[in-house]
């Protein structure tokens, strides 16, 4: 990628917003329709200006009103909040009781700096096409888990820009959530707890008297069959966990059998170079050797399974998804850092998607260079001679099927009427 691609400066970025941003698109997906609703004129909007200033509490009539306002203040990016009881910018001259959000999706922020303890090919702001396998098999399983039990039908799944990724539940369902309820949605997915001084993460089993150990949940037994599929490939393998002396000591500390752990620490400090996949199979044969069915051999297979959880399953930042009133970066913002656009990602085909070939401001302009302005002026459609015109039409894909739900909500309500 070439300093051009990445570079974010005032010029860039306003001649991004001039000409690419799909303001349109945007205003119709939160909207559910074309004529403004409150869905759009009551949602807070937020400004980051150069120089960090923040500016709250913005809020516009229609897609040109928010693109003026853009356009004006040419922010490094922008996030979107929830629809409040009145009019965010009128917030000032309201009394607090009666200013209150009251709808906002349902958000999920998947950070791949979660993973810096278990990922092996880059740390903090890095990311490349092999760790974002990890991001991968998240978005699986949170795709299914919240298309399967909680019947969530419109999700958006968004790559940040640099090391992560977003997804939105636009459902009416997820829009009209109180704060309890996401609070609850999150306890019953999140799984990975506990800060860098904890080892152990996972614990989501009861724990008998006798010292025996309870089975897994429905849900997590699923996503544990998906993920073992993950785990060889990517932990053992690509990623090769435990191959070095503090991913091994890791492992041996998440096992509760400690003559199992001596023994496989002496063997495996005897051969240093020893490789994850063949480590794993150490540990497979003396879980093996403990007899069947055994009490013993059934605490350390539940520990292998936590294990796994613990490695591949997916680590949400819970405090985004818990309050109508967090804020998120807009879809189509442009990371300032990368140069890369915010584009929405198809879940069924997140494996393949690779963070370094996202389109770039840079490379985007430079593809419209010769391409003439209507008129002479920018136009709000350039995005469609562009390679950004894939990912504007799956948000438009996306909010077709949210329009429909609206007009058929529509219909039906006309008919009883009449």
């Amino acid at each position: 990628m070439s300093a051009k691609d990445t570079e974010c400066s005032p010029d860039v970025t306003l001649a991004f917003y001039r000409r690419l941003y799909p303001f349109k698109s945007i205003f119709t997906w939160l909207n559910h329709q074309n004529p403004p609703t409150k869905l759009f004129t009551h949602r807070e909007f937020a400004f980051t200006l150069l120089g960090d200033v923040y500016l709250r509490y913005n809020s516009f009539n229609n897609a040109d009103d928010l693109k003026r306002e853009v356009c004006r203040l040419n922010p490094t990016r922008f996030e979107v909040g929830p629809v409040y009881s009145a009019r965010p910018r009128d917030k000032k001259t309201m009394r607090a009781a009666t200013f209150t959000p009251l709808l906002r999706e349902l958000v999920f922020d998947i950070d791949m700096t979660d993973y810096d303890e278990v990922r092996t090919c880059c740390t903090g702001k890095g990311i490349c096409s092999r760790c974002w396998a990890f991001i991968a098999a998240a978005v699986k399983i949170l795709d299914r888990i919240l298309r399967e039990d909680f019947d969530f039908k419109h999700l958006l799944w968004v790559y940040s820009g640099r090391r992560g990724i977003h997804c939105w539940i636009s459902d009416q369902s997820a829009l009209a959530l109180s704060d309890d309820s996401r609070r609850a949605i999150v306890h019953y997915i999140e799984v990975i707890k506990g800060g860098k001084e904890m080892t152990k993460k996972v614990n989501v089993r009861l724990v008998h008297r006798n010292g025996s150990v309870g089975g897994l949940h429905p849900m997590l037994a699923d996503s544990l069959s998906y993920l073992r599929t993950v785990f060889g490939e990517l932990i053992l393998k690509d990623q090769d966990c435990f191959e070095e002396n503090k991913g091994w000591e890791t492992l041996l500390e998440l096992l509760p059998n400690k003559k199992i752990n001596e023994k496989l620490r002496k063997q495996w400090e005897a051969d240093l170079f020893r490789a994850s996949d063949l480590k794993w199979q150490d540990l497979i044969s003396e879980v093996s050797a403990l007899g069947k069915d055994s009490a013993e051999q059934n605490l350390m297979m539940a520990a292998l399974e936590d294990v796994v959880l613990q490695y591949t399953y997916p680590r949400i930042d819970s405090e985004v998804s818990k309050h109508r009133n967090h804020l998120l970066k807009a879809p189509f913002c442009v990371h300032p850092a990368t140069g890369r656009v915010c584009v929405p990602i198809d879940p069924a085909r997140v494996s393949d998607f690779d963070p370094e070939k996202v389109p770039t401001v840079g490379q985007l302009l430079r593809e419209l260079d010769g391409v003439a302005a209507q008129n002479g002026e920018p136009h709000h459609s350039d995005w469609t001679k562009t390679s950004l015109k894939p990912y504007v039409d799956m948000l438009d894909q996306h909010v077709a099927k949210l329009m429909k739900v609206v007009r058929e909500q529509n219909r039906a309500e006309a008919e009883r009427q009449f």
